[in-house]
């Protein structure tokens, strides 16, 4: 399966000429490219599908999304984890 997850970014950079950044998906952090949604700023939350950021959304869906994948145990698989890693996520409301 292939979703868009949410997350929230921790840094952003630029590698080799593109806007990037650190997206932490409750607890696991990856790398994703910002090209796309130029205007997204440490702190903001954005949907990431196949590594590039796609739209800002609001916090409480992020988290919101984040629990239910975690739920239905889409989460790990998403995020490449590894069987028995676990994320850190423990939604906040």
């Amino acid at each position: 399966m292939c979703l868009a997850v949410p997350g929230k970014i921790e840094q952003v950079y630029e590698a080799n000429g593109t806007r990037m950044g650190k997206i932490n998906f409750g607890g696991v952090i990856k790398e994703a490219c910002l090209a796309y949604v130029p205007e997204l700023e440490v702190g903001d939350y954005t949907i990431v599908h196949v590594g590039f950021a796609l739209s800002r959304i609001d916090e409480a869906s992020a988290q919101e999304t984040l629990a239910e994948f975690e739920k239905l145990g889409l989460l790990e698989e998403e995020l490449g984890l590894q069987e028995g890693e676990a994320s850190d996520h423990e939604p906040s409301r």
